[in-house]
């Protein structure tokens, strides 16, 4: 069992070994104290990378920890392989969507197991297989039986050429992100999900989420986007098609004096009524409607104003009238679809009102002398005390706010309220590669649910993406029913489900997959919530937001037993990498450059490459490290132990070929002090406290998840265990250290494992113990001084006695040397610290 550690030969053994033995299988029926590890599942892109190894990494090593302290595992993998990218791989391989993801999963199931997961993969699930959406389209179907479930127009961002909705993150500078066509804003009949129901909940359920990251919960909550503020009406001095007033809302009525415009959406219903007449307004709602619905759009395009020749009176002065616009950057879809515009404190309205050469008034300041100060250049949003402002001046903004409140609700004109800035969750997708909604349309009995006996609603195979727009829109076989209800002729939705509902309950599935039903309850209830789940901090908002509100919506109806579906929740840093362009500015991958002195060069065609950020690693950048390779070179487990080592797990990962081949460096010296033990006798009491303060240090970094903790202290371990000498200590030392090692390195432990003997498999093992007595240090460093100046450290006894720690003092050479022969004058000694002898 000597020379080096081959993990080209001990990865595919140990693999093999776990499988038959299918050590990695939970059972809901076990005694033992359960533990749920998860990771976000993956989307099959093709292959995985190195984000996906550090992640599943992490989550593994924590997996099979718990196993180690005897509990009952439940780590399963599945994918979330519904969505637009398996589409344009359709359009432009001229592939089935199902061909392409189908393959895609075997490809990366395969580097995957590749690096020895310890996943149950009897449990492996994929949302677009109809055994995982059809048990989705029954969920969905119990929502819309207990009312969570609606349809209704609304404001969507349109891709007239790829003629689909588009989600706003995929608007980039108004243009749709696949065709680069511009954006156009339709109303377009879409289902929702009543998230709004739940908003209260789902902001006060973030208190109870002591394991979560604090950045996390606050950017859910400023999601949500609780607020206390007014809402009134502004009576029109001239009523529009008998509509005489328009409603607003504010959470800063402290600021009403400031008002000098009224604005509404392009399609609130006085627009729509102005547009009905008047062809000037048609058509400049026509131009807003040429651009994205996204809040960072609406922020960043030039404000658009129409001024409709309307007057809004002012609630607390008859005789002011505000002009009424209709402007581009007011949406229907939140609030009332009309604001009041404060120039002075919001930058929004400062350009607006710029740009139409509308007052710009100060009504809040530092202090009374700042009233008369103008507002130039930019607004001022803040809080202080009113000013210009009436009855109001004086009071801070908190006063001035309750007593506009208070007059608003007395006249009858408004009241006080709270509001969200969290809308219903738009879960229509107008396109072939999702969930089916399970709806069918009757021109007699409107929207009816597909019977329960005919789920799952399969997609049909036989589609074209010969032609923009979705498939199902043109397959008549499919599309044309009989109406449930009626039994006349009817067409089924045509919509497919947003993929977040998708990734909204898998985790539950997970835990239970019977065939007959989403899920067993009561086996659910024994592994949920989530012990610890793992993911990138991109997901912090929608994707935990509609998983939490699902569970929510579960429990409510009896479904489940439980409101929140994690419990503690990690986001790992990402895996970054330097960057390259060639001379065109075309960019390179690492592969394709190599360093030359201090410049680097691309390979093929010997031209000068400039180096770039270290930036995370993506496709777009081509600065992606594929770990097929380094693991066919390095093996896996170097691969893993270099994910954990070089950076805190929350902070991003730069990748380097030093730090890998450090990693396999490691994993040599570990197979070597396991491959070289020798019997021998005798007892190091050093090492025997080192190795019980080392099991102490990994369990509480890995309790912690500060993975690249515990790999410091298994480094200290080895070097310490290298220089002791052969003895029973030292025997145990390694045992212990192979065991320690398992949950980052388990080919290297299993391997190391026979090589000394043992019976059985690590994976199988009891955590080591440690004992609580040798965490304390029985040895001190006394400072011995003279005259102030230190001379002297010694290593005593914890707890010496004043005399004897004197004698110890003088007793050394170095004082004597110093005293010459001398006897002090007087020895002051603080107990377990210092010796000042005074000459």
């Amino acid at each position: 069992m000597t020379g080096r550690f081959d993990p080209a030969v001990a990865d595919v053994r140990w693999q093999a070994r776990w499988d038959e033995q299918q050590c990695f299988a939970a059972d809901t029926s076990s005694a033992k104290p359960k533990t749920y590890v998860l990771e976000m599942f993956p989307y099959p892109s093709g292959r995985i990378h190195m984000g996906h190894v550090r992640n599943y990494t992490m989550g593994d090593v924590l997996a099979r920890y718990r196993r180690m302290q005897g509990r009952e595992v439940l780590h399963p993998m599945g994918w979330d392989a519904f969505g637009m990218p398996a589409e344009n791989a359709a359009m432009e391989r001229g592939v089935h969507p199902g061909e392409w993801t189908r393959q895609n999963i075997a490809t990366m199931r395969a580097q995957l197991k590749r690096l020895g997961f310890a996943l149950d993969w009897s449990r492996e699930l994929a949302t677009c297989e109809p055994d995982y959406y059809g048990h989705e389209q029954a969920l969905f179907l119990d929502l819309f039986d207990a009312g969570l479930v609606y349809r209704k127009e609304s404001e969507v961002n349109w891709d007239p050429v790829d003629c689909t909705v588009l989600a706003n993150e995929q608007v980039i500078d108004g243009r749709g992100w696949r065709s680069g066509a511009p954006v156009e804003r339709r109303r377009l009949s879409q289902w929702f999900l009543k998230i709004t129901d739940f908003a209260e909940d789902l902001l006060q359920g973030l208190g109870e989420l002591e394991n979560w990251p604090d950045k996390v919960k606050l950017m859910q909550e400023n999601w949500i986007g609780k607020s206390r503020g007014l809402q009134f009406r502004f009576r029109l001095a001239e009523a529009i098609e008998g509509t005489d007033q328009v409603e607003v809302f504010t959470t800063r009525p402290d600021t009403i004096f400031g008002a000098s415009f009224v604005a509404i959406a392009p399609t609130h219903p006085i627009a729509e009524a102005l547009a009905a007449r008047d062809p000037k307004v048609a058509e400049f709602i026509a131009d807003c409607r040429r651009g994205g619905t996204s809040a960072a759009e609406i922020e960043t395009a030039e404000k658009k104003g129409f001024d409709t020749g309307l007057k809004a009176v002012h609630p607390l002065d008859p005789d002011w009238r505000l002009p009424v616009y209709i402007a581009n950057f007011v949406l229907m879809e939140y609030g009332t679809g009309a604001i009041f515009g404060v120039p002075g404190h919001d930058q929004r309205d400062y350009e607006f009102a710029t740009k139409y050469k509308l007052p710009i008034k100060r009504v809040v300041a530092a202090s009374a002398e700042e009233a008369g100060q103008p507002i130039v250049g930019e607004a001022e949003p803040m809080d202080g005390i009113a000013v210009n402002s009436s009855f109001l001046n004086g009071l801070t903004t908190e006063q001035a706010t309750a007593e506009v409140i208070r007059r608003a609700e007395t006249g009858g004109w408004g009241k006080g309220t709270t509001t969200y800035r969290l809308r219903d969750w738009g879960v229509s997708r107008q396109r072939y590669w999702g969930t089916p909604i399970p709806i069918i349309h009757c021109e007699s009995c409107g929207a009816v649910p597909v019977p329960r006996d005919q789920l799952p609603v399969v997609l049909p195979e036989d589609v074209a993406f010969d032609q923009p727009g979705n498939p199902l829109d043109r397959h008549e076989g499919w599309r044309k029913v009989s109406c449930p209800s009626c039994g006349g002729t009817a067409l089924r939705e045509t919509d497919t489900l947003d993929t977040f509902v998708d990734s909204s309950w898998y985790f539950i599935r997970f835990a239970s997959e019977p065939e007959d039903r989403p899920y067993d309850r009561s086996e659910v209830e024994q592994w949920l919530p989530v012990d610890q789940y793992i993911g990138g901090v991109e997901h912090a908002i929608l994707h935990l937001l509609y998983a939490r509100f699902w569970t929510r919506a579960l429990n409510r109806i009896g479904r489940l037993g439980m409101s929140e579906p994690f419990k503690g929740l990690f986001t790992q840093g990402m895996v970054t990498h330097e960057t390259y362009r060639a001379g065109d500015g075309s960019w390179l991958s690492p592969d394709e450059v190599k360093r030359d002195g201090d410049d680097w060069i691309h390979i093929e065609s010997g031209k000068a490459v400039t180096p770039g950020r270290v930036e995370k690693m993506s496709k777009s950048k081509r600065n992606t490290i594929d770990p097929e390779p380094i693991v066919a070179r390095y093996g896996a487990d170097a691969v893993r132990w270099f994910m954990l080592s070089d950076s805190p797990p929350e902070r991003d990962l730069e990748w380097s070929e030093g730090g890998i081949e450090g990693a396999s460096r490691f994993v040599q010296r570990v197979w070597r002090l396991a491959s070289t033990d020798q019997a021998a006798e005798g007892v190091d009491e050093a090492l025997s406290r080192k190795v019980h303060r080392t099991v102490a240090a990994v369990g509480e970094a890995l309790e912690g998840l500060q993975f690249n903790k515990a790999v410091a202290q298994l480094y200290e371990l080895t070097s310490a265990i290298e220089k002791s000498k052969p003895s029973k200590t030292r025997s145990e030392a390694i045992r212990t250290l192979v065991k320690l090692t398992g949950p980052a390195a388990p080919h290297l432990a299993e391997e190391a494992w026979v090589a000394l003997g043992e019976q059985g498999m690590v994976v199988d093992a009891a955590w080591p113990a440690f004992d609580p007595s040798m965490l304390v240090d029985d040895q001190v460093t006394l400072a011995v001084q003279i005259n102030g100046k230190l001379r002297d450290t010694l290593n005593a006894p914890r707890g010496l006695d004043r005399a004897a720690a004197e004698a110890l003092a003088l007793g050394s050479e170095k004082v004597q040397r110093q005293l010459g022969g001398n006897a002090p004058r007087k020895v002051i000694v603080v107990p377990d610290r210092l010796v000042n002898i005074v000459a």
